[in-house]
């Protein structure tokens, strides 16, 4: 068993953010990494909006920067996965978390940047893919595909937003929706249907993203008539929700019917005194790396202002 001031749990932008700032207050943070170290920025082949960069960094490069500048302030950084957790409801108690290779961890405060995981589609030809052409996010890669031919998949809100958010940098947009209509709202429907670049297609499913080491193209089918077609595309972008990681902490934190974190106003805080969320786990609205960082920052002030009136 090891007693720490300050847990974080995740290490993605949010964690290490919330890490360098942690350090430098002297929090002693320690920090695991979790399932996928570096969050889903290492399946990003290139990051060109994160301020500091003029030059643009990939995905891998930028993670490892942040946690190095993270240890460079004191924060002890372990590859390991926080499999349970047993939080205390009262203010100064310690609270418990259990690691896969048996550790047990006391904290008096727990940072959680856990994220979120983007939904596939789970075809291996997307999977192969994934990062030469394959993206969840058409705000962070869109801009890559700037004047060419793209296809997006998914029918709710989010689809039709980036959709249109496509549109307004490619010269076409494939929208291919499973259902024979959208779930995103009227009003997301029309932004998708004013846009005379976006071919809308409806009960279309994807049989295989064609390509060897970056997408060329797609062979879709309709699932209603078993049609299937070709279609030339350099980009193809998932757009079928996020799932937030919050599995361990469910009937201890309170969260929203979509499983992400609740935070209190503009803080970090949760319902539980001493534990704070940043990044993805907690946001479903924007899920930039900067935005991500932001709320790092924001969580490790909180936690040094909790353990300030201890």
């Amino acid at each position: 068993m090891e007693k720490v001031k300050t847990l974080i749990i995740g290490s993605g932008p949010a964690g290490y953010t919330a890490a360098i700032y942690a350090a430098r207050a002297d929090l002693k943070p320690l920090l695991y990494t979790g399932m996928e170290p570096g969050g889903q920025l290492t399946t990003t082949t290139e990051v060109d909006n994160f301020p500091g960069y003029p030059d643009g960094v990939d995905g891998p490069t930028m993670m490892v920067e942040l946690q190095k500048q993270a240890e460079r302030f004191g924060t002890e950084v372990r590859i390991g996965h926080v499999k349970r957790v047993e939080f205390s409801e009262e203010v100064g108690e310690v609270h418990k978390a259990f690691v896969d290779d048996g550790t047990e961890i006391h904290a008096q405060s727990i940072i959680i940047s856990t994220g979120a995981t983007a939904k596939y589609l789970g075809l291996p030809s997307e999977q192969k893919l994934r990062g030469g052409g394959v993206s969840a996010c058409a705000v962070c890669d869109g801009f890559f595909y700037k004047g060419q031919e793209v296809a997006i998949v998914g029918g709710g809100d989010t689809a039709a937003e980036e959709a249109t958010y496509l549109a307004n940098i490619c010269s076409k947009v494939t929208m291919l929706v499973r259902k024979d209509k959208m779930r995103a709202s009227k009003a997301m429907q029309h932004r998708v249907t004013n846009m005379p670049n976006i071919d809308l297609r409806y009960n279309q499913e994807i049989d295989e993203v064609l390509g060897s080491h970056v997408v060329e193209g797609l062979r879709i089918f309709n699932n209603q008539t078993g049609d299937k077609e070709e279609i030339n595309i350099t980009g193809l972008f998932i757009a079928i929700g996020h799932k937030p990681n919050t599995e361990i902490f469910n009937d201890q934190l309170e969260m929203d019917d979509d499983g992400y974190l609740i935070t209190k106003g503009k803080s970090t805080k949760t319902n539980i005194p001493g534990v704070f969320a940043s990044g993805d786990v907690q946001d479903k609205e924007y899920r930039q790396a900067v935005t991500a960082a932001g709320t790092g920052c924001m969580a490790a002030l909180d936690a040094e202002r909790y353990l300030n009136t201890l």
